[in-house]
């Protein structure tokens, strides 16, 4: 385990490890976890320049306004727009890449449990009754419109301007990293998925998606992370069902005892983009982020493999345990991780018809 007080000696070595202008982009930026890590970034980043993507621009005034009330040499811009839609991703990315020719981080935050509200509500049958999934403009299921393929896209999008970056080099997405479990292969959007069926199917998911990009990219590192019970938007659309809110009021008692606070969540967020023991597949054993003073060894990836360069993490910075490293490694010999990838590869090449933003 990862110590919160490990973790905040960490981050506050960032400054005095790398040069002044760290560049990050934070999508999903603008509430819950991607806030406080932002919020993180100020505090310890010197000159820091951050991107804050997403589609409130009053929360987005309001956390460039305690950003820079936090750190003022740093540069703080929103961009906003809806990230749910491949098109607005790419000119996202254009923009960004008008901007700089290197970024440090890559943080995504970005998803969403909607199943009832949208522009259009496609009707499904399951073993849980008829229900409606929430479809965007460009006919794919909202959920894994953001989850996996805006996700990905994005890293794809920006990967050249990733390793650029003369040292740090990382990619967090945040998700339910170590809940990994079997991949309904027949139904990889996860509609009608009992909740933690679809949690730990998107989970794989995921984590395979980075390791994919990963074989592009051994020189940055990449971490699927866990936060843990954070406040967050993520359950904003979920359909208001009897179950739903019986799970939210246990968790409200149970809060005091189970969650994890703003701070707690971007210290470790920060934490977890920032330090060498998330160390790049190549040549790991040299500096790819804040050195540790204590005995915090380099991580564990999902091959087992110590600073293997793919990581998945729980809510307190631990490696995913041997199952799940047995259970991914199935997926990559048995043609699950590939036909997951195809299936992304082939909406965009409906949608936006190029693998990825030339």
């Amino acid at each position: 385990m990862v110590t919160l007080n490990e973790a905040i000696a960490s981050n506050k070595r960032i400054a005095s490890s790398f040069p002044d202008g760290l560049v990050a982009v934070f999508i999903g930026g603008t509430s819950g976890v991607g806030e406080y890590t932002v919020k993180a970034f100020a505090k310890y980043v010197s000159k820091p320049r951050a991107y804050v993507v997403g589609r409130s621009k009053e929360a987005a005034d309001r956390i460039i306004h305690e950003c820079q009330r936090m750190n003022s040499e740093g540069r703080f811009e929103f961009i906003a727009v809806d990230v749910s839609l491949l098109q607005n991703i790419d000119d996202v990315c254009r923009q960004i890449r008008s901007k700089e020719s290197a970024i440090n981080i890559l943080f995504q935050s970005q998803g969403s449990m909607g199943f009832t509200k949208g522009i259009s509500k496609n009707v499904y049958s399951s073993n849980h009754g008829t229900k409606i999934h929430e479809e965007t403009s460009e006919g794919l299921p909202l959920v894994p419109a953001l989850a996996l393929h805006g996700r990905t896209r994005l890293i794809l999008n920006l990967l050249p301007l990733i390793q650029n970056a003369r040292q740090l080099r990382r990619v967090v997405s945040v998700g339910a990293a170590s809940y990994e479990g079997p991949i309904v292969t027949g139904n990889i959007p996860g509609i009608g998925l009992p909740l933690l069926e679809w949690r730990d199917h998107f989970a794989s998911c995921l984590t395979l998606l980075l390791s994919k990009v990963a074989q592009r990219a051994p020189d940055v590192g990449f971490v699927h992370t866990c936060p843990g019970v954070v406040k967050s938007g993520i359950m904003r659309d979920m359909e208001p069902t009897l179950r739903l809110r019986i799970m939210v009021t246990i968790t409200g008692f149970l809060a005091p005892l189970i969650n994890t606070s703003p701070n707690e969540c971007g210290e470790r967020h920060l934490f977890a983009a920032t330090s060498a023991r998330y160390a790049v597949q190549k040549n790991y054993g040299e500096t790819s982020g804040v050195s540790s003073t204590t005995p915090i060894h380099v991580a564990r990836g999902i091959d087992g493999r110590n600073g293997s360069g793919v990581y998945s993490v729980d809510a307190k910075g631990e490696s995913a345990t041997p199952k799940v490293e047995g259970l991914l490694k199935a997926f990559k010999e048995n043609g699950t991780a590939e036909a997951l990838w195809q299936y992304v590869l082939s909406d965009y090449m409906r949608i936006t018809r190029s693998e990825v933003l030339v």
